[in-house]
Order: structure tokens, then sequence, then C-alpha cells
């Protein structure tokens, strides 16, 4: 733990303390290598973001913060020696509901995942030239998202953990990854219990608000 100010916070999923979501990550391990893009105002939104909850339940992943990553070293290297793509709902982008995106036998394959709203996501797409190279990959889903104590901009969108999960189901279906169900299940488990954190929070606040008005 580190303190940050009179607030103690989890070094690892960034969380004040008191609602550290660490323990319920089920760690799992991948052919496929996840690169986490967080752009900084959702850094500044970290108490309800999933980004780093995706990061510290995948251990072949990296997480990086910054709005252009065309001159970022670690990121250059990555997709030169990967077969690299971009996880972005674009009009040719490859559907993994359907199809492999791989081609290359040669090299293992990275997939990088934007941590943002979506104007945040196109702004770092637009301001980083090494991602704009890259081919897109989206999926195909009927799921709605779980993050009830925040509005999605619309009905299909889903957060950043949810969207890793599906990425990962459809990998396991084409025969790219081979993870358990229990992994799988357990995956969005962070997740959830922070949402459920936050919701009775909230409750909470809203009684004690009616209990003073009163």
């Amino acid at each position: 733990m580190t303190d940050y100010g009179n607030r103690k916070k989890c070094y690892k999923c960034y969380r004040p303390k008191l609602s550290c979501m660490c323990k319920h990550v089920t760690k799992i391990t991948t052919n496929t290598k996840f690169v986490i893009l967080m752009h900084p105002k959702e850094f500044k939104k970290i108490k309800n973001g999933t980004g780093f909850l995706t990061h510290l339940s995948l251990l072949n992943s990296e997480l990086f913060i910054d709005e252009s990553f065309t001159n970022h070293k670690r990121v250059n290297e990555i997709i030169s020696q990967y077969e690299s793509f971009v996880l972005y709902p674009s009009d040719d982008a490859i559907d993994i509901s359907k199809k492999s995106p791989k081609i290359s036998t040669n090299k293992k394959m990275a997939i990088f995942i934007i941590d943002g709203t979506w104007s945040c996501a196109k702004n770092l797409l637009r301001d980083s030239s090494n991602l704009k190279k890259l081919n897109y990959i989206s999926f195909t889903t009927t799921q709605t998202s779980r993050f009830e104590i925040k509005q999605q901009p619309e009905s299909h969108c889903l957060s950043t953990i949810e969207s890793t999960l599906c990425v990962l189901e459809n990998l396991d279906s084409l025969g790219l990854e081979n993870i358990s169900k229990t992994s799988k299940t357990n995956f969005l488990n962070p997740f959830l219990e922070m949402v459920k954190y936050q919701k009775e929070i909230i409750s909470s606040l809203s009684f004690n608000f009616i209990r003073f008005k009163s």
C-alpha cells in the first residue's frame, strides 16, 4: 500500500485501501499479450475504472498511461515483436466472433486495448500514428454492461474488463487460447465487487441524506 495525502491506496489496483479489489482478482495466463493503453483522464477516474483490474487479471499484460504513443519506446518494441492489433470497432475491423485475425505463424499476437471514454479513445488513436497503422479487431455480442454505477454512451458499450473477457472468450473459441471455464467465470469478480461496493456507498449516502432531511 502507498499513502496519497491522508488516504492510503493500494499500489496495485490504485483504489483506496478500504475498497481494494486485489483479493477478488483471478490471474489468467494467456498466449496473447494484452497491452492496456490508459488515457490520463481515465487514470484520474481510477476509483471506478477497470483498466488496472484488467491488467492485474492478465499475467501476460502491460499497462501504460499517455495521450499519444507514437514515440513510446516499449509500445513500439511490442509492435515490432508481435503480430499486433488494436481493439476498436471501426468499419474495417476484423470481427473475431467470426474469424481469426492471426496470419503470422512466426510471431505471437498482441492486442492493444484503449482504456478511456470513446472521445479519449478516438483522440488517442488520432495522435498515435503507430497504432493507426495496425489492423483493428472487434467482436459481436448481445451482452449489455453490468457497470450499473456508470452510464454507458450506448446500450452495447462495455467496460474495459468486460470487453477483454469477450475477447478472451472469442480467442478461446478460435483455438488461440486455452482458458478454463472457471477462470473465465471468475474474471469479472473484481469488477462486480467494485460495482457492488460503490452501490452500497451510494445507497448509504442516499439513506443518510434522507434521514438528515427528515
